[in-house]
């Protein structure tokens, strides 16, 4: 079987920091090749992939003022859409753009939905003759059928599992009012616990007024935007996650990278976060401050090591591979042997 993946191009693909559609694009197109599936990946020029590599973008728009992300979006669209008959399957990974187009593809098209921006973009997808996977059950739309759900699988190899954290409690993920940073801050103190923060600065009047001014280097101490190769050691070293977003979050990948390495989750209630975590195995689910600072308080109480194990059987990258796989072959008849 052929399959061109068509992955986004705000970032190097995988990304060097953030970036979380590249990453599990590059998880996907590194474990299909493993599998002897023949993969091209449309990403940008300076990805790095065993599979075959093409697109027109030579950085990702994100690192470059010079780089008009919706110019460069539309080229690599259209770039990868031009060769589609060449493949079984294409499989998007860069939102709705691809589905304006899709009566261009010549191939069968399915959608992995990240994410809605936002109501308004549901016409391309109700439009587009497309098959589509959620990451999530919590994150489908009614509007919508759909040919499964696939959660999302993580590099395990890059998570040790961590059995004697610190005290520290850390908040992974970009700066913005729906990730509730100011609300980490505001837990970590009334448990009084050290915060880490790590992430992008998304939302800088957010950042300059809820949260810059409690970064003192003591108590609240920011790290910028983490990259693959301290993640796991970050994560691991902590007593807990908190994750107490504002908004459905379709998935989270701090949430299960942070399970992973046996740190347990403190998460609001939230989107898919009932779906991801084990409730009392890999974290806690709250609703409120009060209700994460009791959390954080008896935290301890979870063991790490299940946690790490659960989250290692759930969420693994081939796990998350052999999923796909699977949706291929319901698309695609018939199939050679090698998949």
């Amino acid at each position: 079987m052929k399959v061109a993946l068509l992955g986004p191009i705000a970032w190097r693909t995988p990304p060097l920091h953030y970036g979380p559609w590249e990453l599990i694009t590059s998880l996907l197109a590194e474990g299909l090749a493993e599998r002897g599936v023949d993969v091209t990946l449309f990403a940008t020029l300076d990805s790095v992939t065993k599979a075959a590599l093409d697109g027109v973008i030579p950085a990702g728009y994100e690192e470059s003022d010079e780089l008009d992300g919706r110019v460069w979006e539309a080229l690599h669209v259209s770039h990868a859409l031009s060769r589609s008959a060449e493949f079984d399957l294409v499989h998007n990974h860069l939102d709705w753009l691809p589905l304006a187009f899709s009566q261009h593809c010549r191939a069968p098209l399915l959608t992995t939905i990240h994410g809605f921006s936002g109501q308004n973009i549901l016409p391309a997808y109700a439009r587009a003759g497309s098959h589509y996977v959620s990451i999530s059950d919590s994150d489908r739309s009614p509007r919508l059928s759909y040919a499964g759900t696939v959660h999302h699988g993580i590099d395990l190899s890059a998570l040790p599992i961590a059995h004697s954290p610190s005290d520290d409690l850390v908040c992974f993920g970009r700066i913005h009012p729906d990730k509730g940073t100011d609300l980490a801050i505001e837990i970590a103190a009334r448990a009084g616990r050290r915060l880490i923060l790590c992430g992008i600065v998304q939302d800088r009047a957010f950042h300059e007024s809820r949260v810059a001014p409690h970064i003192d280097g003591d108590r609240v101490v920011y790290l910028g935007s983490v990259g693959p190769a301290d993640r796991g050691r970050i994560l691991g070293g902590a007593a807990a996650l908190l994750h107490p977003i504002r908004f459905a979050e379709p998935f989270g990948l701090s949430v299960v990278e942070s399970m992973a390495c046996g740190t347990p989750v403190v998460a609001y209630r939230k989107g898919s976060m009932p779906e991801v975590v084990d409730e009392g195995v890999t974290g806690r689910l709250v609703t409120d401050v009060a209700g994460a600072v009791a959390a954080v308080a008896g935290i301890a109480g979870i063991d790490r090591g299940e946690c790490a194990r659960r989250a290692r059987e759930r969420f693994s990258a081939d796990r998350m591979v052999d999923d796909y796989l699977a949706i291929y072959r319901k698309i695609v008849s018939p199939i050679g042997e090698s998949c």
